[in-house]
């Protein structure tokens, strides 16, 4: 999630929505340890794995979070 480009819906959400607040910093979270486990040269099985659950993860809590933004959009 690109957090650099201005978005108001976004902005105003991180303002003042804990729960939006909080899937963006685990989003956040999720993309700083895929990056991680890319660095690696010779991943194990369990280092595999969890990069595949963590881009699974991700991708379904930016899809979460696009949604809460679309409906904040709409909403307002």
């Amino acid at each position: 999630m690109d957090l650099q480009t201005p978005d108001p819906v976004r902005d105003e959400l991180l303002k003042n929505n804990p729960a939006f607040r909080d899937m963006v910093h685990k989003h956040q979270n999720y993309e700083q340890r895929l990056t991680e486990l890319a660095s690696l040269t010779y991943p194990s099985d369990d280092e595999q794995l969890e990069e595949s659950t963590l881009k699974k993860k991700k991708l379904m809590l930016k899809d979460e979070i696009y949604a809460m933004m679309h409906d904040f959009s709409v909403s307002h």
